[in-house]
């Protein structure tokens, strides 16, 4: 049966999700961006099927605003009294303890269903410019149950999504994602930015195979974003931070003695664990 969706947000994610649901569902899509001309654009497109304005927004069956963490918060105490009951919210803000405490009760009090979500995908750099039908092709989806999630909505928001090309959907709670984050993506931003930074990065050219692109791709972050992403989850991505800088210590102090039997052992112990991570998952091993 046909649905309601608006996306509010309209960025490569939000983008790349109006064009997949319209390419891959029968669902009306419609959107909403805080720059008007970037609707108007996705319009033109055929990417969403409508702009979104609050007498939408009060039809709607599904509502998934794509925005900054703290905006998205707040967008959401504003339409969520606005939403007929029933109506389902999912947001794909990349953290969610905050988020889910910040929005359950406002749902729970309108009788609107709201769940946490966080698609594993996306690019090095954003934009509506760049969004593509095909973004999630394969992707994890990661699905939040909150205290508003109502029986049945995690199995049709698992089907919305694997319709949409997402070829895993990963059910878990707001802390487990935020722990699992902080090592997964958090940290590998922090790394990448904090690596290009050294002034020999300018001259890789002929140096390289495919370490130092791997490792500088996500460098070009949104600072914006991820500084809000990073404060939200503060003591999950500390702790990595933390296990990370002990870690690279343990080198640094085998190479400054020249202990050759030291350093081999560190370097054991990495080569080991992604080992044992990839006998672990067969299936999808991190090459």
């Amino acid at each position: 049966m046909s649905k309601l969706i608006v996306v509010a947000g309209l960025g490569l994610e939000g983008g790349s999700m109006a064009k997949a649901l319209k390419k891959h569902t029968d669902h009306a899509v419609y959107g909403w961006n805080r720059t008007v001309s970037v609707a108007e654009q996705a319009l033109a497109d055929g990417a969403i099927d409508g702009i979104a304005d609050e007498d939408i927004l009060a039809k709607c069956d599904l509502l998934i605003p794509v925005l900054y963490p703290q905006a998205t918060i707040e967008y959401l105490k504003r339409v969520i009294p606005l939403l007929k009951r029933d109506a389902r919210v999912v947001d794909l803000v990349g953290v969610k303890t905050a988020v889910v405490e910040a929005v359950t009760p406002i749902a729970l009090a309108h009788g609107v269903h709201y769940t946490g979500g966080h698609p594993m995908s996306g690019l090095a750099k954003a934009g509506y410019g760049r969004s593509f039908a095909d973004l999630f092709k394969g992707a994890s989806m990661i699905l939040v149950p909150t205290g508003a999630t109502a029986e049945g909505d995690i199995d049709e928001l698992s089907a919305l999504f694997l319709s949409a090309g997402f070829g895993r959907i990963q059910v878990c709670d707001p802390q487990t994602h935020d722990r699992m984050i902080a090592h997964t993506s958090q940290l590998s931003h922090v790394v990448s930015n904090c690596y290009v930074k050294s002034p020999v990065s300018a001259g890789y050219v002929g140096y390289t195979g495919g370490s130092y692109k791997d490792m500088t791709r996500i460098a070009c972050l949104n600072e914006k974003v991820w500084s809000e992403l990073f404060l939200l989850n503060r003591e999950a991505l500390l702790t990595e931070i933390d296990l990370l800088t002990e870690h690279i210590s343990q080198v640094r102090a085998a190479i400054a003695g020249n202990d050759k039997e030291g350093l081999e052992a560190v370097l054991r112990e990495g080569r080991e664990a992604k080992e044992r991570i990839d006998a672990l998952n067969p299936d999808q091993p991190s090459d």
